[in-house]
């Protein structure tokens, strides 16, 4: 099939848009249905289907339930975010996408929601497991090239959740309080990376506000950065739920709500345009990029196209083994030896936690335990569970002192631990970095009896490793998707090279996370008081000590680096700088390495990072060979966001160019002499203002009220709501839980939910659900509720909870749906 030309899908578009009544072109605002664009038939426009699908697609079987969660058709899972950045490979990843826009196509699905490129701000994200790393080159690069390769079959993406949403806590209504140099610098490049290099279909626009305003009615954040200075082309299309003022956001820049509205809204926007307080060019506009989506989304909706469950569950697997990080591996205990006498212990081994919780949970075409592939691989051993796979926080002393059992003379043990699922998920944050104690007990005991320890840790999110010590190698899987278990089995033994380097750093503790003061905020607002400083931006800025660095990596074989050099020693603005060098593989096993390209500038007259990742590749080598790897700097490698001047500037001076197999693994390093544009003369005084961003404290990360206000520009908001202050319709039911309505309401809400699926919710659904009500906003409902819910029953809510009883009882009463 020929397809059209994305300029003549839009002049079709403009072309139909010119036919439509005022109503259609209001139609086309939200969703038909949960997961359906709304259709014009009469134009030919169909209700394209779009569904969740960051690591794999998630399209509901059968019934739609008002939270999307019933059970979805079988997919391939592949490995998830956390995991997958870790390859740092493109070419991967682009392979990833292809294969899943293979799945849409046999589904009929026309855009996957994803990737999400969120930053790790902190490691107690509860949705961290979804999004690709703490820096913004490496999420942005990952998340382009499964852009490029889903939209490679005419299947589009929606890159989300954009913006400044990185935490679950109360994200669908808190304020994210972030300077604009670190907005621009850390939370928006992966955004501006993946639309300038790959233009995704869709964007997703968050529940958050930003700096104060709602991402869903905020013109700056959806239509003058991306489509004024990116060059955007796409829709914007609301999160589910996430639309605050529907006529404020089709103004903004929203093109899409989702899901329906049931045309509550698309009425709102047809009075506002009758009444001139929405401009009739606005909706057009809208309707032409919603028109344009759905014309481009139609040409792959072909009958009978069918992917290749094999082949894509053996892509899982190699995406696995490629995303599988060893931190350790003392004495060179890995690769085991199918001739060694071992245990494998870990319930974890029979059962994988190789996915997380919520909107992106899929239903495997089959799942891959590690004890099922060593045993096809023809490995003799003996298996302990360890712990209880369900709700095992508490230790077993029983099933403890049978893996001690097993454990004791052999040549190795293996045990499989991690975080089970009841600890991540969207909808809530973890409350610690720590491993379950039945777990973390479990490793210690065996690791006393037997010196020969191998742990392998299947979780979304780093951990603290109080036992690190007394294990010999550290294998983490993160959550590698449904073929782990296979993945895992050939790294052990061998049958596959580890490759994989840290997207984000480990903390030693929780404590030593720049954010972890100002993690996750009050009940009003997150301040990032950190500013640039995320990761390892952090981390090796302040010269702290961390349990692993991010890009941190080994393998079973050795790599050397070699002949840095550059193609000129003086770079020029607006010209691009090549910077090489030779790496070798000095082992006896075949591998690939992960070539790191950081550049600082030492003594910056500009608080910065001391080293910054710039571009990075991958190399694959036969024992003895070297190649030549080459790199390019351009002007952002070098610049910084100038807020006052509202540009990126570059600052003359003589950089560092470091290339190095981790953050703090720098093997070569050389000095650039650097043209700038003067601008950092502007800045002066800046230092006195802000004195703990050029000097970082020796501890933990604290920055005064009154100094971070300057850096922020502005009064801050308050972090937490006012006692006394109204109830209105952005309230949550944790605001109004201690109210007669709240309690009302959350428990209507609970049993609603309670007979949409049924009793045999598992217990990482029924917790993120329990937390995803308490932190719903009131005008939520009229989502969840769906047409038996209305504006006028929402406001009789938030009268009740305001104590105005008649008033919100009449209200509810008279707006209840006519029959």
């Amino acid at each position: 099939m020929v397809y059209m030309a994305d300029t003549d899908y839009r002049d079709k578009a403009l072309r139909l848009v010119a036919e439509m009544t005022l109503e259609e072109k209001a139609s086309l605002c939200s969703g038909q249905s949960f997961w359906n664009l709304q259709a014009i038939e009469r134009l030919g426009l169909k209700p394209i289907m779009v569904t969740d699908g960051p690591h794999g697609l998630r399209k509901q079987a059968g019934a739609t339930d008002q939270l999307g969660l019933n059970e979805s058709i079988p997919s391939t899972c592949f490995p998830l975010a956390c995991a997958s950045a870790c390859s740092f490979d493109v070419d991967l990843l682009h392979e990833v996408g292809v294969a899943i826009a293979e799945e849409c196509r046999q589904e009929q699905v026309s855009v996957v929601l994803g990737p999400g490129v969120n930053i790790k701000r902190n490691p107690l994200c509860g949705r961290n497991f979804e999004y690709f790393s703490e820096d913004p080159l490496l999420a942005g690069e990952m998340g382009r090239a499964l852009v490029q390769g889903v939209q490679s079959l005419d299947i589009g993406t929606s890159v989300k959740h954009y913006a400044a949403n990185n935490q679950e806590t109360r994200r669908t209504v808190i304020d994210s309080v972030v300077d604009i140099r670190a907005l621009r610098e850390i939370y928006l490049a992966p955004y501006e990376r993946i639309v300038k290099a790959a233009q995704p279909w869709t964007l997703m626009c968050s529940y958050n506000k930003v700096n104060g305003t709602f991402a869903s009615d905020n013109r700056w954040l959806l239509t003058d950065v991306p489509r004024g200075e990116w060059g955007f082309e796409g829709s914007i299309m609301s999160d589910w739920g996430a639309t605050d003022d529907r006529v404020i956001g089709v103004h903004a820049g929203l093109d899409l709500e989702m899901p329906s509205s049931n045309g509550m809204n698309d009425r709102l926007v047809l009075e506002a345009v009758g009444a001139g307080t929405l401009a009739e060019e606005d909706l057009d506009q809208l309707a032409t990029r919603i028109a344009t989506l759905i014309l481009r989304s139609m040409d792959a909706l072909v009958e009978g196209y069918t992917y290749d469950a094999q082949a894509h569950h053996a892509l899982a697997r190699k995406a696995a083994e490629q995303s599988s990080v060893l931190l350790k591996n003392e004495d060179r205990l890995l690769p085991l030896s199918p001739d060694q006498d071992i245990a494998v212990i870990g319930a974890f081994a029979k059962q994988p936690r190789y996915q997380g919780a919520g909107s992106s949970k899929i239903n495997p075409t089959r799942i891959e335990s590690a004890v099922e592939a060593l045993e096809s691989l023809g490995l003799g051993f003996g298996y302990a569970d360890g712990y209880h796979r369900e709700k095992g926080a508490d230790p077993d002393e029983t099933l403890i002192a049978e893996a001690c059992a097993l454990a004791a003379g052999k040549d190795a043990v293996v045990i499989f631990a991690g975080l089970p699922e009841e600890y991540e998920s969207e909808g809530f944050d973890r409350l610690n970095m720590d491993m379950p104690a039945s777990h973390v007990q479990l490793i210690e005991r065996v690791a006393a009896v037997n010196p020969n320890v191998v742990v392998v840790l299947q979780l979304g999110a780093p951990v603290e490793l109080p036992w690190r010590d007394k294990v010999k190698s550290i294998l983490v899987s993160y959550l590698g998707g449904q073929a782990v278990g296979g993945a895992e089995a050939n790294l052990l033994l061998g049958h596959a090279v580890p490759c994989a380097k840290l997207a984000e750093t480990w903390p030693l503790f929780y404590e030593d996370t720049p954010s972890s003061l100002y993690f996750p905020g009050g009940s009003k607002s997150v301040e990032y008081r950190e500013s640039v400083f995320v990761g390892y931006r952090y981390f090796d800025s302040a010269s702290r000590q961390v349990a692993y660095p991010f890009g941190h990596g080994l393998s079973y074989t050795e790599f050397s680096y070699s002949d840095l050099h550059a193609d000129k020693d003086r770079f020029e603005r607006g010209g691009r700088l090549a910077v090489g060098c030779t790496v070798e593989n000095t082992g006896t096993l075949a591998g690939s390495e992960v070539v790191q390209l950081y550049v600082g500038l030492p003594d910056s007259s500009v608080y910065r990072p001391r080293k910054e990742l710039r571009a990075f590749a991958k190399v694959e080598l036969q024992p003895g060979e070297s190649k030549q790897v080459t790199l390019e700097l351009d002007d952002r490698s070098f610049a910084y966001y100038h807020e006052a001047e509202g540009t990126w500037a570059i600052e003359e001076g003589c950089y560092e160019v470091m290339l190095g197999a981790s953050s703090a693994d720098i093997r070569l390093k050389m000095q650039v002499q650097v043209d700038g544009d003067g601008k950092e003369q502007t800045l002066a005084g800046l230092f006195e203002k802000l004195p703990h961003y050029f000097t970082l404290p020796d501890g933990p990360l604290e920055i005064p009220d009154k100094e971070f206000e300057a850096l922020y520009g502005r009064p801050l908001p308050p972090s937490e709501r006012v006692p006394g202050t109204p109830f209105d319709i952005n309230s949550t039911l944790n605001d109004i839980k201690d109210t007669k309505a709240g309690k009302l309401i959350a428990g209507q809400l609970k049993r609603q939910t309670q007979a949409m699926l049924g009793d045999g919710m598992s217990d990482d659904v029924a917790a993120f659900i329990d937390a995803s009500i308490n932190d719903m906003p009131l005008r939520s409902m009229l989502m969840l509720g769906g047409e038996g819910i209305t504006r006028q029953m929402v406001d009789g809510m938030v009268d009740l909870a305001n104590g105005k009883t008649l008033r919100g009882y009449f209200n509810i009463w008279r707006g209840r749906p006519k029959k």
